[in-house]
This record gives structure tokens, sequence and C-alpha cells, in this order.
């Protein structure tokens, strides 16, 4: 058997499946959370091919548990007729406490729930990142552009001297 793949830190590597880059930028993350998801085989092909996308997709609230809803996951051509539905609606695995946070986080206004990526942990278990984030306006994107523009000048101007 193959040994895992290790970053700098000696920790496993994650293999990241799908990520939403632009979440960053259009929302204010609040906190995170690390959920399962449940997937049927076909779809753990899919993922594993690295075609996923979870760029306008949203978590929401239905009898009590947590759905990903609009993720796209791609048919897995060698599935045949057990191949999976691409854009439907997945339940995740969490804690009941988390459960409730998350439950209660939505009922507030302009909150949302977002995936920012989902991988394969050092097990190989499919997990989604999911965020509890407001959505920013125009002139805060670009305070958060002005920002890091500046952080990176500062850092550039440190490195020179």
């Amino acid at each position: 058997m193959a040994k895992k793949k290790k970053n700098k830190s000696g920790l496993p590597a994650i293999n990241y499946a799908a990520q939403n880059r632009k979440a960053r930028h259009d929302y204010a993350i609040e906190e995170k959370f690390e959920a399962g998801i449940v997937l049927s085989g076909s779809e753990v092909k899919g993922l594993r091919s690295g075609k996923g996308n979870i760029q306008d997709s949203y978590a929401a609230e239905a009898g009590g548990e947590i759905f990903l809803l609009n993720s796209y996951i791609p048919a897995y051509d060698k599935a045949g007729g057990f191949n999976h539905e691409p854009k439907r609606q997945r339940k995740l695995l969490l804690h009941k406490k988390q459960m409730n946070k998350l439950i209660g986080a939505l009922k507030t206004k302009g909150i949302t729930l977002i995936p920012l990526s989902i991988y394969f942990n050092a097990k190989g278990i499919a997990k989604v990142e999911l965020a509890i984030a407001k959505g920013k306006t125009n002139y805060d994107k670009r305070q958060s552009e002005k920002k890091r523009d500046w952080d990176r000048e500062k850092s550039r101007i440190m490195r020179d001297k």
C-alpha cells in the first residue's frame, strides 16, 4: 500500500474535490464548521475526479436537518444505470448541538450557510467545510481589497529593508 502524502507540517495532505473561492470575496465569514456529507458510490467517484462545483450552492434547514442545495457533482461515466442526479440535495451530517446552532443562525436576517470546500480527509472520508456568513456590500468588498493590497505592499517594503 502506498504511503499517504504529507505536507510540510507533517500532517496528511487534504485532497480538495471542490472549492468556493468566490465565497470569501462575496461574504464575511463569521464561523466555520466541518460536516460529513451523505453520498452514493457514484458521487464519491465523481468527486474524486475533481470536477465538482459548489460555486452557487448553499445549505438550508428542512425538517430539523441541514441539506446542501444546488451543488454539482458530475456523473461517473462507468456507473451505468446506477448513476446519480448531479444537482440533487445532499444531507449534511452534524452533531445535534452544531445543527441547532446553525438552524438558529439561519433564522437571523442576512445570515446564510455556504460551503467553502468539499474535501477528502486523511481517512478518505468526504467532508464539507461550512461557514456562517453575512453578505458583503460593494463598499465592504472595496475596503477588504484595499486592506489586502496595503498588507501586500507593507510586506514588500519590510522585506526590502
